[in-house]
């Protein structure tokens, strides 16, 4: 037996007011009640500011201008178990250029997608294209519901691979009818009633109908008109109800208001059938012959109406052989004309209703929904999927690390100190200095020194930077900040912050062995001078800096009964911040998780290597291991973003992520490994130096290998083109620390431990189709 079917839709869907909602709906209600499927979930497109009451089956919501969301709605889609995802696509239905928003959410995923085009261009402008190619790039099977569609894919897009299905609009399973008992239920008067229905916009031609009925009315005063449909929300947003009033004025110009009905509603699907069916004829104006599918065309064709319309594409397509009669555009005469010999020829018009009845049958939502369940089966058929293998050698391996450059660190430093930042290389003058990186970079300076044949070249970066720290140090022991271009400071000090990572570098400089005796000397003296401000430093990443510094000298033995109280007490004020906001679910120490995260679970685990108090490392331990549930989703590490951060009971900010974390993530994951010996934190330090080098949620390689610059973070549009001091300083920090141990694990204990990571934090396998 088939396996039953686990099916997503994605589209807009009701309560929506939307022609595409309704469609939506109709096929979620026809597959979901088929025997070959289990169940049918939806993914909703809502607009700017929009909400509703949606049913059960609507599972996540998408802001239609909210590229995150379709982030979001991509990861839903991993964690899911259903087989196929079935994407409806309209121009207009989603955000950016041509609705390129979408293509956030379908290069993230690994499932089979199945998309039904509801418009194809035959002439498209460049991003239309572009667009429509990629959803073929994308797509397993493209649903189309015309042959005209199909034919513009094989001859304007070179479209010739059997991607494309032809599946024609569904319809509801009607009988063929006298319009008569339909009438009277609505309470509708007027023989014969012709009607227009949809959302009104200017395309629907309208008024060219309008022109045409007082030739029919003088001789026929009996006829009704009913235009049926609210005002296109687009059309109302943008314009208001100009077209409507323009209608409006119109029917009184040409004295017909005893025969023309405006009915400004949207009309939910049954009393929408109601109208059809009471109606006797359908009239179609559409202005566009662009118009490859027409959902009212096809529920007119499906209920047995006589039909007059306009030569748009989709109405040549489907009422051929005297299924209704074709008037050219904007044709007052022709319409009236048609009118007329329908009014007039009865048995005529019975036997084009029935023509288009029998046409129709292959079109109702059962048959249709048998049609897509039979697609979404070839699609998974066809569908690649990796072996276990093949997902553990791709996933877990560790790769070979680059090694350490400086030439752009060196480059991006003048005789002052290193610039905050630099555009596609070229340092920023204007944004000048920071003690910030300055700090950090002489931890980076001092970790590379062990093997390198730039050795002089460090050791000038170290004296230049210690004398920008010299000259910052204020008198009382703390650092101002930010300096500007002509060498003044802007700030009367730094935050905590800074000061922590002033200590951070001073005490690398201090513990370095291969710097001379004073460079070291006049370190420590700095550090010295800054002991009262230490009492005075409340921020806890400030005191996870500080004591990052401290550890270096107190490992040393070097000022134990001056710098081991500081230290334990700050050791102490993480933990306790640890208790008091840990919850079952929030292994954290604060109720939000911001920025320079894992810092703070490294210092614990240093505290327990210099003080052996057990607290701390479990403390540390936890901590980092909630960092990592947070954020490693079994194929990259999708850190926490500063749009939003990630409060407790909140989702997590997925952009403006910051390499700064991925940097401490890797330092943390190697202090653990030396701590418990655990090989899964060596391979979770493998893992977030790749971030750098493009696994990440963009799969965008961050680090240059030629020049050794890094990219700042990853943004909703794209990488952040910044390539400044605070990155590239983090990004060598990490690899120095992770690139002492690489070599000293064997691959068979490396294959071994991908294993056990795959079991612990393994949830999807990496998605080859977002690497295309």
């Amino acid at each position: 037996m088939k396996r039953k079917l686990k099916v997503l839709f994605i589209g807009t869907y009701v309560p929506r007011e939307c022609g595409i909602a309704t469609f939506t709906s109709d096929l979620f209600n026809t597959i979901s009640k088929e025997d070959e499927v289990d169940c049918c979930e939806v993914i909703a497109l809502n607009d700017i500011d929009e909400t509703y009451d949606y049913p059960e089956e609507v599972v996540f919501e998408i802001r239609r201008n909210k590229l995150e969301d379709y982030y979001r709605a991509a990861d839903h889609i991993n964690r899911s178990d259903h087989d196929v995802v079935c994407l409806q696509h309209e121009f207009g239905l989603y955000w950016g250029d041509a609705g390129d928003y979408i293509f956030a959410l379908l290069s993230s995923i690994d499932k089979p997608i199945i998309t039904t085009l509801h418009t194809v261009i035959k002439d498209p402008e460049p991003p239309y294209r572009r667009v429509t190619e990629k959803l073929m790039q994308y797509s397993d099977k493209v649903i189309v519901m015309s042959e005209t569609s199909e034919n513009i894919l094989h001859e304007v897009y070179d479209i010739h691979n059997g991607k494309t299905e032809l599946v024609y609009h569904g319809i509801p399973d009607c009988p063929f009818t006298d319009s008569k008992e339909h009438k009277e239920l609505l309470g509708l008067k007027g023989s014969p009633l012709i009607l227009t229905f949809g959302l009104l916009n200017p395309n629907k031609g309208v008024e060219t109908t309008l022109d045409a009925l007082p030739a029919v009315v003088e001789k026929h005063p009996g006829l009704k008109y009913l235009v049926l449909g609210a005002t296109h929300p687009e059309i109302k947003r943008n314009f208001g109800e100009a077209y409507r009033e323009y209608l409006l004025d119109k029917v009184h110009e040409l004295g017909l208001e005893s025969n023309v009905i405006f009915h400004d509603k949207f009309v939910e699907k049954n009393e929408l059938y109601e109208y059809i069916l009471a109606s006797d004829i359908y009239v179609s104006p559409y202005h566009s012959r662009e118009q490859v599918v027409s959902g009212a065309l096809t529920y007119a064709i499906g209920m047995g109406k006589a039909i007059v319309s306009t030569p748009y594409w989709y109405a040549q397509e489907t009422l051929t052989e005297n299924r209704g009669i074709l008037v050219e555009f904007e044709d007052i005469t022709g319409i009236s004309k048609a009118l007329m010999h329908l009014i007039e020829n009865p048995q005529e018009c019975n036997e084009m209703r029935r023509n288009a009845y029998e046409f129709g049958r292959q079109m109702i939502w059962k048959n249709v929904g048998k049609e897509y369940i039979s697609i979404f089966r070839l699609a998974l058929k066809n569908y690649p999927v990796s072996t276990t293998d093949e997902k553990t050698d791709f996933s877990l391996f560790s790769v070979n690390l680059p090694k350490t450059k400086l030439d752009y660190m060196i480059s991006m430093t003048d005789d002052v100190g290193i610039f905050q930042h630099a555009t596609f290389g070229v340092p920023s003058r204007r944004h000048g200095y920071s003690t910030d990186d300055v700090g950090r970079g002489l931890v980076a300076l001092t970790r590379a020194m062990s093997g390198n044949d730039r050795i002089r070249d460090i050791k000038k970066l170290v004296t230049l930077y210690l004398s920008y720290l010299d000259h910052a140090q204020t008198e009382k022991g703390h650092f101002h900040n930010f300096m500007s271009y002509d060498r003044k400071f802007l700030d009367d000090k730094g935050s905590d912050d800074t000061f922590g990572r002033a200590l951070y570098g001073l005490g690398h400089v201090c513990a370095c062995s291969l710097l001379p005796d004073n460079l070291r000397s006049h370190a420590l003296g700095m550090i010295r001078r800054s002991r009262p401000v230490m009492d005075e430093i409340h921020a806890p990443r400030a005191k996870a800096y500080t004591m990052s510094g401290l550890y270096e000298i107190l490992d040393k033995g070097i000022d134990k009964d001056i710098f081991l109280p500081v230290f334990i007490r700050y050791a102490d004020h993480l933990t306790g911040l640890y208790e008091d906001n840990r919850q079952d679910d929030w292994e954290w120490f604060e109720p939000e998780v911001t920025y320079g995260n894992a810092k703070m679970c490294e210092v614990l685990m240093l505290a327990y290597n210099l003080t052996g108090n057990p607290k701390y490392r479990d403390t540390g331990i936890k901590t980092l291991d909630f960092l990592t549930e947070l954020q490693w989703n079994g194929e990259f590490f999708d850190l926490v973003g500063n749009e939003g951060w990630c409060k407790y009971k909140c989702e997590k900010a997925l952009f403006g992520q910051q390499p700064i974390d991925a940097a401490y993530l890797t330092e943390a994951y190697v202090t653990a490994y030396e701590l418990t010996r655990r090989e899964r934190y060596f391979q979770l330090a493998n893992r977030s130096i790749e971030y750098f080098l493009g696994r990440n949620r963009l799969n965008a390689v961050m680090y240059d290998h030629e020049s050794g610059a890094v990219c700042d973070g990853l943004d909703m549009k794209g990488m952040n083109p910044n390539q400044g001091a605070e990155s590239v300083v983090c990004f060598i920090m990490a690899l120095e620390m992770l690139t002492r141990y690489s070599e000293k694990t064997e691959g068979s204990k490396q294959q071994e431990t991908g294993k056990e990571l795959m079991q612990i934090y393994g949830k999807n396998k990496f998605s080859t189709k977002s690497l295309s």
